[in-house]
C-alpha cells in the first residue's frame, strides 16, 4: 500500500492506494501550519479504511509551501548569487531583472568572477581561486547563509562551479548550503541563474518544511520512507527535497494530471483540474505532463527549470458570477477558500459558480432551495460561458489537428457540461475529485538529460546512446528499478548558429520506484 497526499491551497487531498486501485479517499482543509491540515486527512483516511501503519511501503506528498514562500516573499534566507564569466556578462548583473522585493527578502547581494566556458567546453577565462577567496570574505562580513553559483554554459562543461563550490565551503564553512546551476537548470544563462537562486534562498526552510512532513506522517505511526513529488511527475527523496526545494514547483498540476493519466487510462489527452479559484489546463504525452519548452516566470522572476506546460484560467468553484450588459460571466476573481461562508447555497450572499451548478442540478451541495429564486435562463448561460471558457483553454493548449480526449478533474469540475464545444466528451474518472493524491501516490522516478552536444560526423548515433544512457542512470540511481526504467521522451534540435554541428539533446527516462531496498 502507498498513501499519496497534495497539499493544495484550499484543500489537503490524501489517498489509500493498492497498486493503482484506490481504497479509501480524503479532503481536509489546508491549514496555515500544513502539517495539521496533512494529520486530519491521514485521520480520515484511517477512519474510511482502517489500515496498519506498517503495512504502508511509501508516503508521497505533493506541496506548495516552496512555492508559496516565495510568492508571499517570506521564510527566505540571505542569498549570496556568485556568476562565473568574466569579461563576459558584465553588463547584466544576477537577479538584474528580479522584482525589488525578492531582492530584499533574500538580501541578495551579486558576484562576479571570472571563468565560464564556451558552448564547445572551451575556457572562457580561467577560473581565478584568489579572487573567489576575496568574494567569500564578503559573504561573510554580510551574513549570507547559502549561495547560488552559476557558470556560463556549465550544463556543458561544470567543472568551474564544482571548483568554486570546494573552495566556497572551505572559506564559508560546511554549514552554508550552496547551490549549482548545472543541476538545476537548462542552457540559457540569466533563466537558469535566476532557479538556482531561487533554490537557494529556499534551502533552509526546506530543511524545516521535510522534517515538519516527516514529524506529521511519523505522527501515525508510518515508518515507511517519505517522498516528494516533483514538478515533472516524478518522485525524489526526502534528502533530494532538502538540496533541491525549487524542483516541487508546479506538482499540484503535475500530480492531476498523471492522476488523471492512471484514472481515465488515457496515455494522450488533454486535462482540466477545476478547483477553488482556477482551472488548470494541460497536455498529457505518453502518460506524462508535455513540458513548457520556453521560460517560465514564478513570482515575476523569468526561469527555465524544469516545469509542465499549464494554461490557467479564473474560472473555479468559487468564481463570482455576474449579469452584465455584454452577459453573464464567470471569474476570474474568486471567494476561493471562503467557500462554505460566502457562497449563496452555505449561507452567504455571494453568487458563485458553486451556487449556478446547485441551482442546475449537477451538484447537491448546501441548501438548494437559496438558489431557488435564479432565473433558469442566467443559469444555463453561466454554464454556457464557463464550458466555452474551458473549451478555449483547451483548445489554445492544442498542438494538432488529432481529436484529444478532454479529462475533467478536481472537485470543481462539476461545473463543467458532459459535452465542451469543438472537444467533444469530457470524461470523469472514477475518484476524480482527489486525482491529485491519487498522482502522486502512483509517481514514478526519473532521470533527465538536457545539454547541448557537439556531434563529429557520424557519431551521432554514439552521442544519442550515451545521452540515453546517462538517463536511465540517473534514474535508477534516484531510487527507480533497473528493471522497469524506459525512455519516456526523447527530442533532438540541430542548433544552426552554433559551430561544429551543435545539438541540443534531451532525453527522460523513467521507472517505478524501488521497493524491494527500503
Amino acid at each position: 500500500m502507498r498513501i499519496g497526499i497534495d497539499v493544495g491551497g484550499t484543500n489537503t487531498d490524501a489517498v489509500l492506494v493498492d497498486g493503482t486501485t484506490v481504497l479509501a479517499g480524503a479532503k481536509a482543509a489546508t491549514t496555515q501550519d500544513v502539517t495539521s491540515g496533512i494529520v486530519t486527512a491521514l485521520d480520515s483516511l484511517q477512519a474510511q479504511r482502517p489500515f496498519d501503519p506498517a503495512g504502508v511501503g511509501a508516503v508521497m506528498i505533493g506541496t506548495t509551501h516552496f512555492v508559496n514562500a516565495l510568492i508571499e516573499a517570506r521564510r527566505l534566507a540571505p542569498t549570496a548569487a556568485l556568476r562565473l564569466g568574466l569579461p563576459a556578462t558584465s553588463s547584466l548583473p544576477p537577479m538584474v531583472d528580479w522584482p525589488s522585493r525578492l531582492v530584499d527578502a533574500i538580501a541578495g547581494r551579486a558576484y562576479l568572477a571570472h571563468g565560464g566556458h564556451e558552448f564547445d567546453g572551451r575556457h572562457i577565462t580561467e577560473l581565478d581561486e584568489d579572487e573567489l577567496r576575496r568574494h567569500a570574505g564578503d559573504m561573510i562580513a554580510h551574513g549570507v547563509r547559502t549561495v547560488a553559483i552559476s557558470s556560463v554554459f556549465s550544463p556543458v562543461n561544470a567543472e568551474f562551479e564544482l571548483r568554486a563550490a570546494e573552495i566556497l565551503t572551505e572559506e564559508l564553512g560546511p554549514d552554508v548550503a550552496i547551490s549549482l546551476s548545472h543541476e538545476i537548470g537548462r542552457i540559457g544563462l540569466l533563466e537558469r541563474e535566476n532557479a538556482t537562486i531561487i533554490n537557494a534562498a529556499l534551502r533552509e526552510l526546506a530543511t524545516t518544511i521535510v522534517d515538519g512532513l516527516a514529524d506529521s506522517v511519523a505522527g501515525h505511526g508510518i515508518a515507511a520512507p517519505l517522498y516528494l513529488s516533483q514538478n515533472d511527475g516524478t518522485l525524489m527523496d526526502v534528502d533530494y527535497a532538502r538540496r533541491y526545494p525549487v524542483s516541487t514547483f508546479a506538482s499540484g498540476p503535475t500530480n492531476s494530471m498523471r492522476g488523471a493519466a492512471i484514472l481515465s487510462g488515457f496515455q494522450t489527452c488533454a486535462v482540466v483540474d477545476v478547483g477553488g479559484t482556477t482551472s488548470d489546463v494541460g497536455v498529457l504525452t505518453n502518460g506524462f505532463p508535455r513540458e513548457a519548452t520556453t521560460e517560465v516566470t514564478v513570482a515575476g522572476i523569468r526561469t527555465n527549470f524544469r516545469m509542465p506546460d499549464v494554461l490557467s484560467i479564473g474560472i473555479g468553484g468559487g468564481s463570482l458570477v455576474r449579469a452584465t450588459a455584454g452577459g453573464v460571466t464567470v471569474g476570474p476573481d474568486s471567494v476561493g477558500y471562503r467557500l462554505t461562508e460566502l457562497a449563496r447555497v452555505f449561507g452567504g450572499d455571494t453568487l458563485t459558480a458553486t451556487d449556478v451548478a446547485v441551482a442546475s442540478g449537477r451538484a447537491d451541495i448546501g441548501d438548494r432551495s437559496r438558489v431557488a429564486d435564479l432565473d433558469p435562463a442566467f443559469v444555463a448561460a453561466a454554464l454556457e460561458r464557463i464550458g466555452a471558457d474551458v473549451a478555449d483553454a483547451v483548445e489554445r493548449m492544442r498542438t494538432s489537428s488529432e481529436p484529444l480526449p478532454v479529462v475533467a478533474v478536481g472537485g470543481g469540475s462539476i461545473l463543467l457540461p458532459d459535452e465542451l464545444p469543438g472537444c467533444g466528451t469530457v470524461h470523469r474518472p472514477e475518484h476524480f475529485a482527489v486525482a491529485n493524491a491519487i498522482g502522486a501516490a502512483i509517481a514514478q522516478v526519473g532521470g533527465v538529460v538536457d545539454r547541448i552536444y557537439s556531434i563529429a560526423p557520424g557519431a551521432r548515433d554514439t552521442v544519442v546512446d550515451e545521452a540515453r544512457q546517462e538517463a536511465v542512470d540517473r534514474a535508477v540511481a534516484a531510487g527507480a528499478d533497473p528493471s522497469t526504467v524506459a525512455v519516456a521522451d526523447f527530442d533532438e534540435v540541430p542548433i544552426p548558429y552554433l559551430p561544429g554541428n551543435a545539438t541540443r539533446i534531451r532525453c527522460k527516462a523513467v521507472g517505478d520506484l524501488r521497493m524491494e531496498q527500503q
